[in-house]
């Protein structure tokens, strides 16, 4: 096969999703999704510290086992439910990102279920297409894209 005759190239990430190149609606870059994923985490933890931090005295070096492990789980429930519900996240809010199905349809809580489990599995999310889409929006059938 000669380069005349090979596959039509994609040309940018989000092209053969229908997706615009750049503005509202293109795909987000990773970078922007990793520092809305960080911000979540943050407030993740800060509202796990301010419900759950109770300092013992004499018990310091035991004071933040309890709320360290309730993070994932403020997180978890963060990341469903506003992803269900609103397309975003606080962090992607503040980011200008947001969960788009590619059907168009509202994300929903079974799959943003769906994206938060393998978001938190870490290594999914590590394995992007082309569209830079991780796994977890492969399996989901979504797209992280600017608002």
């Amino acid at each position: 096969m000669t380069n005349q005759q090979a596959a039509p190239r994609q040309a940018y990430p989000g092209d053969h999703l229908g997706l615009p190149e750049d503005g509202t609606g293109s795909i987000a870059g990773w970078s922007r999704r990793f520092a809305a994923l960080l911000i979540d985490w943050i407030i993740c933890s800060l509202i796990t510290i301010a419900f759950l931090y109770h300092p013992t005295p004499g018990h310091a070096a035991d004071v933040f086992v309890e709320p360290r492990a309730w993070t994932p789980v403020v997180f978890a429930v963060e990341d469903i439910v506003l992803t269900a519900t609103a397309g975003f996240t606080i962090g992607k809010r503040l980011l200008g990102l947001r969960v788009i199905r590619l059907d168009g349809l509202p994300v929903g809580f079974g799959r943003a279920l769906i994206r938060t489990v393998l978001l938190m599995l870490v290594v999914p999310a590590m394995i992007m297409d082309r569209d830079l889409r991780g796994l977890q929006d492969k399996a989901a059938g979504t797209a992280v894209v600017r608002m």
